[in-house]
């Protein structure tokens, strides 16, 4: 390896490497979360239209996590392999996974770019949209559309600077865009009075500054692996091997988008707006639980991928394990502070009573098993580190396709509260799909590790 911090990978204590690795990954996973929370924030306190426009705005969550997943089927697919190849020493197999991943995630934005646009109106009524969300959700859909490049570009290409062990740069991409939009978000939303647009332009703007950072980086002298025109052209060797292991991603993530819409159209049918607006807040603060777990998970990777593809099985264990105990206490806090204090976390959303008080009784019912998600996330991940793309994709589809979405439209008929059944159906899949994962990788660790890694090339 040519720099200290790809050296750091092979021989530094893992103990100190994850936490040098995975806390500025987590401050970035935080601070990614302001791009949807403080528009959010920001939306459900525009006087008088405040808690119809925060469910509008809700409403475009489903195409939202559609583009996520495109974004992330590239850079979780394609950054675990970049490290495995710097493991075995194939730096121009890792250049050549980086231009492919990004010449991938330009043609996806193309795509999805024309195809919401014109779709977006028909998809919104389908996700649960009324009358009185329709404009909001539609002024900020069409915005936020047409500057997806830019969103797809900073999550698909920010997992190969953090791959190479650059954590803090990684972190840096996050930060900046987010801070960007903290300034920009009450400029447009209210001194120029834009309401819902401002929000939406002031994402797009702060997405495009992360953009250019991430391209100024990968592209500079720093950078291990180089972002060349030569290494752009696609090639199938290169780049369906990355698609390949990214499924899994993607699936979580547009089963995600699938999950956001049986969760809207089903309590828009029992509970109207409100419950759908409730919704909108309980994912916002969803995902202040998944996003420092996928934190934590993003700074092990590179050490657990380097080191299998190293043959170093110890340190691939130590890694492992010491990410899944953090994973497991800091959930187990969450779920604590979210049965006890609910009300204090849903009141920074909006000031509306009603919506308060319905939000807080839901919230209570779908974080009931959130504290399962700490085994499920640092076994999934663990296994997208470790190149087991089947399993993964087979995990990413067990809780969200075979058991969460069927429940959310079963469990309804067994009980007389209907919104009651619908909510239900969160911590019921949570907690078996993570006693099967938690099994599976336990029962298969050992097995993977004396098999070893498979050449890249």
């Amino acid at each position: 390896m040519e720099r200290k911090e790809s050296q750091d990978m092979g021989t530094m204590n893992v103990k100190k490497l994850l936490v040098r690795l995975a806390v500025p990954a987590v401050v970035a996973q935080v601070i990614n979360l302001l791009y949807n929370i403080v528009d959010r924030i920001y939306i459900g306190h525009i006087e008088d239209i405040g808690a119809a426009a925060l469910t509008g705005v809700g409403l475009f969550t489903p195409i939202l996590m559609l583009l996520n997943a495109f974004a992330m089927m590239v850079g979780s697919g394609g950054a675990p392999r970049s490290s495995i190849a710097l493991g075995q020493e194939q730096k121009e197999d890792a250049e050549k996974i980086v231009g492919n991943s990004f010449t991938m995630l330009l043609i996806f934005s193309v795509v999805l770019t024309i195809g919401f646009y014109f779709a977006v109106p028909t998809l919104l009524r389908w996700f649960g949209a009324s009358d009185a969300t329709l404009p909001y959700a539609l002024s900020y859909s069409r915005i936020y559309i047409l500057g997806c490049v830019f969103v797809l570009l900073v999550l698909g290409m920010n997992p190969f600077i953090t791959a190479q062990g650059f954590a803090k740069i990684s972190m840096m991409t996050t930060m900046i865009g987010a801070l960007i939009n903290i300034v920009l978000d009450p400029i447009f939303i209210f001194l120029l009075h834009l309401g819902v647009e401002g929000a939406a332009i002031a994402t797009v703007l702060s997405q495009a500054v992360s953009c250019l950072w991430i391209l100024k980086f990968l592209t500079g002298a720093k950078t291990n692996l180089k972002l060349k025109g030569s290494n752009m052209r696609l090639e199938a060797r290169v780049i369906l091997p990355c698609l390949a292991l990214g499924i899994s991603s993607f699936v979580m993530l547009s089963t995600e988008s699938l999950l956001s819409i049986s969760f809207n159209s089903s309590l828009s049918r029992y509970g109207g707006d409100l419950a759908v607006g409730a919704m909108t807040v309980i994912t916002s603060i969803s995902q202040l639980a998944v996003m420092p777990l996928q934190g934590v998970c993003q700074g092990g990777q590179p050490v657990i991928s380097f080191n299998f593809g190293a043959n170093k099985p110890e340190r691939v264990k130590e890694a492992f394990y010491t990410q899944f105990a953090f994973c497991i206490a800091y959930i187990g806090i969450f779920w604590l502070i979210m049965m006890f204090c609910p009300k204090l976390i849903v009141q920074i959303f909006t000031p509306d009573k009603a919506l308060v008080d319905y939000t807080v009784w839901a919230l209570r019912i779908y974080m009931a098993g959130i504290f399962s998600l700490g085994f499920q996330l640092s076994c999934q991940q663990s296994f997208m580190a470790l190149g087991q793309a089947k399993v993964s994709l087979l995990l990413a589809c067990l809780r969200k396709l075979v058991l969460l979405i069927p429940l959310i439209f079963i469990l309804p008929l067994f009980v007389q509260d209907k919104v009651f059944g619908v909510l239900l159906a969160e911590p019921v899949s949570d907690i078996a799909a993570a006693a099967i994962t938690t099994f599976m990788f336990m029962s298969s660790f050992n097995r993977i590790l004396k098999e070893g890694a498979k050449k890249i090339g």
